[in-house]
């Protein structure tokens, strides 16, 4: 008898798990919130690394279509000081797969192929240990019930509260995003200065990156250490007012850099939250988490590779192991922990040095992880 399993949320990590089981044979409910595809912007380039992300694709039969997708390019990294120079120049060598880049729509559309997601369905709760399973209540007032619902619904989660009580704590540190369009037509000398992958400056408790997307499109990232409630006085809606404040904030860096910021058309506060390094829970029959939901760390490139890969890893062994849906599960969370707790304190470390009292902290950062 197939088990009914339900996933919640249709990011990568969701996704994955429905596109690798739908391999297999199995079904599955996706239940997301929004109404459609395209309801929000999808976010920055990704970066998918090769024994994660990549094998997650791989294991759902994608890899071929992804390597065709993706940029290679885009995996070249430049790092200037705030008066301009040039400190470091890395380019990908030819053939170079590590961590090409994709952006986040191509990497949806591709994992949507031919999966049916219920559009609209926003969760309210999860109820484990009911008569007749797990029990999912909607937003419409509608509920039901499955063998299995696996949360894959962001920081915010909504499945959570089933397993932990854990919610995200603030980082200190907060990201301003803009973006850049048509960058090499309207800003040449801005899509010089990015190059083909991406451009980082920091400084002092405040760092500037860009990243290109495809079609000339770049995502800008201001980034400082603040207070959470540190624009409390500004009007987030106010283009210019925000503008404003920002260059301020980062007065005295090169025009050039300040560049990245003038040219913005909006403005998004980001304060970036985590769960704690090791965030486990007592195994709660009928439920489990995946990505976010279970290990929210800070965004720098493992994120959604592992969200991906325990997508994968969690309906391989539902589809392919012995039957017993529960130890399967038990076994998953096992090696996600073991895994997200090592990464966890990679990126917060990372984070640390990277938006830091010491900007020489980034630098040496970067020479660890690609050395020049």
């Amino acid at each position: 008898m197939r088990h009914r399993i339900a996933v919640i949320g249709a990011g990568p990590a969701g996704l994955t798990f429905a596109r690798v089981l739908h391999r297999h044979g199995y079904p599955v409910a996706i239940l997301e919130r929004d109404p459609a595809p395209d309801a929000r912007p999808p976010g920055g380039t990704l970066d998918l690394h090769e024994g994660l992300g990549q094998l997650a694709l791989d294991k759902a039969g994608l890899l071929a279509e992804f390597q065709a997708l993706s940029r290679p390019e885009g995996q070249a990294m430049r790092i200037l000081d705030v008066d301009g120079t040039v400190l470091r120049d890395w380019h990908p060598r030819p053939g170079e797969q590590a961590n090409p880049e994709i952006d986040r729509r191509q990497l949806r559309d591709l994992l949507l192929g031919p999966l049916d997601v219920q559009w609209g369905r926003g969760v309210t709760q999860v109820v484990p240990g009911t008569r007749d399973g797990v029990l999912v209540h909607f937003a419409d007032g509608r509920q039901e019930t499955f063998d299995l619902v696996v949360g894959a619904d962001g920081a915010w989660s909504r499945t959570r509260p089933a397993v932990s009580p854990v919610t995200p704590h603030y980082t200190g540190v907060t990201y301003v995003e803009t973006s850049l369009d048509d960058i090499d037509t309207r800003h040449p000398d801005l899509a010089r200065l990015i190059g083909d992958g991406s451009v980082a400056v920091y400084g002092v408790n405040r760092a500037l990156v860009a990243q290109r997307n495809s079609g000339g499109h770049v995502k800008v990232y201001a980034q400082l250490r603040a207070p959470l409630d540190w624009h409390t006085n500004l009007d987030l809606a106010d283009v210019e007012a925000v503008r404003s404040s920002l260059l301020a904030l980062f007065d005295g860096w090169a025009a050039p850099v300040l560049g990245l910021l003038r040219h913005g058309t909006a403005f998004v506060h980001r304060p970036l939250y985590v769960l704690p390094v090791s965030h486990t829970w007592t195994h709660v029959f009928g439920v489990t988490l995946l990505g976010d939901a279970a290990h929210v760390m800070p965004p720098l490139g493992a994120g959604a590779n592992l969200a991906m890969l325990e997508g994968a890893e969690l309906a391989e062994s539902i589809a392919t192991g012995p039957g017993d849906l529960d130890e399967a599960v038990r076994a998953f969370e096992e090696q996600m922990w073991a895994r997200a707790g090592r990464w966890a304190k990679i990126t917060m470390a990372g984070l640390e040095r990277l938006v830091s009292p010491d900007p020489a902290e980034a630098l040496a950062l970067f020479d660890e992880v690609q050395p020049s």
